[in-house]
């Protein structure tokens, strides 16, 4: 091969390799968080989607409204921080490809101020309503 084929060969492998290790890494996410009582213990994956939940004798002491209440927020807490590190490699992988492409911008989607991806633009004009 001539060497031209052969950068296009290693870039495109290198590229592989980004998504591979991306992908790994984010089946890989658990967050564990706990109520501050101790009660209530939630594990999400990388979706955010629930893989355990545990409860502690203390939620012998809680009312079904408190009980609920720390469910909700430590699930919620868990969830968020699944998508702050999801964001993360997400944000990690985009530098990489871009630097592995040849790319000027890292991430077209990344709102610099905040350091973390932004959702899809939407127009309201096209926006579907109920």
């Amino acid at each position: 091969m001539n060497a031209a084929m052969d950068a296009l060969e290693l870039r495109a492998s290198r590229q592989l390799n980004a998504i591979r290790d991306l992908s790994e890494a984010l089946v890989a996410i658990r967050v564990r968080e706990t109520s501050s009582d101790g009660a209530v213990t939630v594990e999400v994956d990388g979706n955010a989607a629930l893989c355990d939940l545990v409860f502690s004798e203390a939620i012998a002491h809680l009312s079904p409204r408190e009980f609920e209440a720390a469910v909700v927020a430590t699930a919620g807490r868990a969830a968020k921080g699944a998508m702050v590190r999801r964001a993360e490699l997400m944000n990690a992988f985009n530098r990489e490809l871009a630097e592995l492409s040849g790319s000027r911008s890292a991430n077209a989607d990344t709102n610099p101020e905040i350091g973390q991806a932004q959702g899809p633009r939407t127009d309201p004009a096209h926006a579907i309503r109920p």
